[in-house]
């Protein structure tokens, strides 16, 4: 790879993990269809580098709220969805093995993944624009909690995208929570599903190749975007928070669409 593409991947991965840091989707779901739609990687190492620098930045922005006392995380509630997220990463993670194995054109894998991301993105976008008008509740019960949780463990594992815009969908409709309540929570989900992931692919030898070195850019990129969604996220109204929320999907669903093109011609 030349030094231009190490520059690139490294903006995409510090730009697209601000963004994740402000509203709560982690920057896999702007990383993932990003990078395959330049096409310069396989799709299980855009899915594996993915989800490390979603891991990076989840792990600094929870332990950094923790530490500074500024956590809005829903303990009660969230270590279940944690706990079952984590369940979800291995499930969604053999998953993607399974599919991956069924196909010798691995272009087609890589289609189902954008086919999925664009529909869960679409129903974001319409959950999103309609969701003052929808009744929402208030999950309290930790085995519902767990199940939930496992699901989205499974879609963030199998995309490669950390978790994504399905997490807020999921906590603003079962738990009422705000935008930025839901951001936080929607960041220790993923922490902790992708914990589970990462493992996963070490203790079944499934790591695809790629330059250390690339690793290392990405995650300081996630980390550094991380530190600066933060700050960001601090100084934003809600309301402007969830303008960026649904311009980012608008881009996402765009980016997508154009990857199932690619990946199918």
């Amino acid at each position: 790879m030349s030094i231009y593409l190490y520059v690139l991947f490294w903006l995409i991965s510090f730009g697209a993990s601000i963004a994740g840091a402000i509203c709560g989707i982690g920057g896999g779901v702007i990383i993932k269809p990003t990078l395959d739609a330049f096409g310069v990687l396989s799709v299980s190492t855009i899915s594996f580098l993915s989800g490390c620098t979603v891991l990076a930045m989840t792990c600094y922005s929870v332990i950094k709220g923790k530490l500074s006392g500024e956590s809005l995380i829903d303990m009660r509630t969230g270590t279940p969805l944690a706990v079952g997220a984590a369940i979800g990463g291995v499930v969604g993670k053999t998953m993607f093995q399974t599919l991956s194995n069924l196909f010798a054109d691995k272009d087609m894998v890589g289609a189902v993944q954008a086919a999925c991301l664009l529909l869960i993105t679409l129903g974001t976008l319409i959950y999103t624009l309609k969701k003052d008008s929808i009744p929402t509740m208030k999950v309290t019960h930790p085995a519902v909690c767990v199940a939930i949780g496992l699901v989205l463990g499974v879609f963030s594992s199998f995309l490669g995208i950390g978790g994504g815009p399905i997490n807020l969908v999921v906590l603003f409709f079962f738990f009422s929570m705000d935008t930025k309540t839901a951001a936080q929570n929607s960041l220790y989900i993923i922490l902790f599903s992708q914990i589970t992931s990462l493992m996963n692919s070490l203790i079944t030898r499934t790591v695809p190749d790629f330059s250390i070195w690339l690793l290392v850019i990405m995650t300081a990129g996630g980390i550094l975007g991380g530190m600066s969604g933060r700050k960001i996220n601090r100084r934003m109204e809600s309301c402007m928070v969830d303008k960026l929320f649904i311009a980012l999907m608008v881009v996402i669903m765009g980016i997508n669409v154009y990857n199932i093109y690619q990946f199918l011609h």
